[in-house]
């Protein structure tokens, strides 16, 4: 029988995430109007992939349709800032939509960082629409290993 590690706090903070996308979900969910489509505004927040490597954190954001020039990024050791604006490629008539799911505008979105990062040697890079952000750690967070002599 194998043993598992139970990590209450862990399984409590998933569900707390879960619980929070799917109310961010239900509320920007917009229904159209009967018979026809009617443009709608909503708030827009780009999805990101975040993870850690052993001496980076790597961020990952869908930016579809826009240019490289069109995104700010602003860092601190403990939290990154993704902004912008999408802009409509020509402009339409709302009588005459039938559908209109795409969001434009401004978003700005704020991602705490789980460590603190050396801001210097940040790189990032946009190809097809994803934002790549790699983010090194500061010297403090990476792990280290040391070897202890038992007596």
């Amino acid at each position: 029988m194998a043993l598992v590690r139970w990590r209450p706090f862990r399984e409590l903070e998933m569900f707390r995430r879960e619980i929070d996308r799917l109310f961010d979900e239900i509320f920007e969910r917009e229904f159209p109007a009967p018979r026809r489509a009617r443009e709608i505004t909503r708030v827009f927040a780009p999805a990101v992939d975040m993870y850690e490597k052993d001496d980076e954190i790597v961020l990952k954001a869908e930016l579809p349709g826009m240019s490289r020039d069109d995104i700010n990024i602003e860092l601190t050791e403990d939290a990154i800032t993704l902004s912008g604006e999408i802009k409509r490629e020509e402009e339409v008539k709302e009588a005459d939509y039938y559908c209109a799911e795409r969001t434009y505008g401004r978003f700005s979105r704020t991602i705490d960082l789980p460590v603190k990062v050396n801001i210097e040697k940040a790189e990032a890079t946009y190809k097809d629409g994803i934002l790549e952000i790699r983010l090194p750690k500061a010297e403090e967070a990476k792990r280290k290993e040391i070897k202890l002599k038992v007596k």
